[in-house]
């Protein structure tokens, strides 16, 4: 069973890897001056089966007008089917959101997610940090806990990825029960601030 999901998830990272490169995300948001960095599971080796790629873009300014021009461009893609917009700009987080919905060519929809984050913010680096705390506290043991969680959790079910990292890193969670009562105790309100 480990093999499977070990070999699942490469299957799904290599899959999203060719769709950065098939969709040409990053040089689009490079063109109107942006500093792109991939975060989230597909960063860390995490992917499992839920279909999501999730970028941090910065650029000095917030311009509406550029994100705009950067979208519109990936937009004339004929595999992007959905195309949602998230003004942010007057919260703490200082960003704005972007999430589209591309159709590979096995008929499945994967979620790009695209922060447009002001530079110099509280959440500027935040992210990659993250991920790269995480990926310093992965053994081959925890990695495989972590995409067998991952795997076990019914397609109905709302997960933040931060959530099954913490439960196994921090608190030696080790299978889906285990997992269930965790998330009992530990309520995710909003955006979990939690480094390894």
């Amino acid at each position: 069973m480990k093999n499977f999901i070990a070999t699942l998830a490469e299957q799904n990272q290599k899959r999203a890897q060719n769709i950065i490169k098939e969709s040409g995300i990053i040089d689009i948001w490079k063109s109107i001056g942006a500093e792109i960095n991939l975060v989230g599971s597909l960063r860390m080796g995490l992917l499992m089966k839920h279909r999501d790629i999730d970028f941090h873009i910065y650029t000095e300014q917030l311009n509406v007008s550029d994100s705009f021009r950067a979208i519109s461009r990936l937009a004339q893609n004929q595999a992007i089917k959905k195309i949602e917009y998230g003004n942010l700009i007057d919260t703490e987080e200082q960003c704005i959101e972007w999430h589209a919905w591309y159709l590979d060519t096995d008929n499945e929809l994967w979620q790009i997610d695209m922060i447009h984050i002001l530079k110099g913010s509280r959440y500027d680096g935040y992210f990659e940090k993250v991920a790269d705390n995480i990926c310093a506290a992965l053994t081959p043991e925890r990695k495989s806990t972590i995409l067998t969680l991952k795997n076990e959790t019914p397609e109905s079910e709302k997960i933040m990825g931060i959530e099954y990292y913490q439960a196994v890193i921090q608190d030696g969670v080790n299978n889906y029960e285990e997992f269930i009562e965790w998330r009992k105790n530990h309520p995710a309100n909003g955006i979990i601030h939690w480094l390894p």
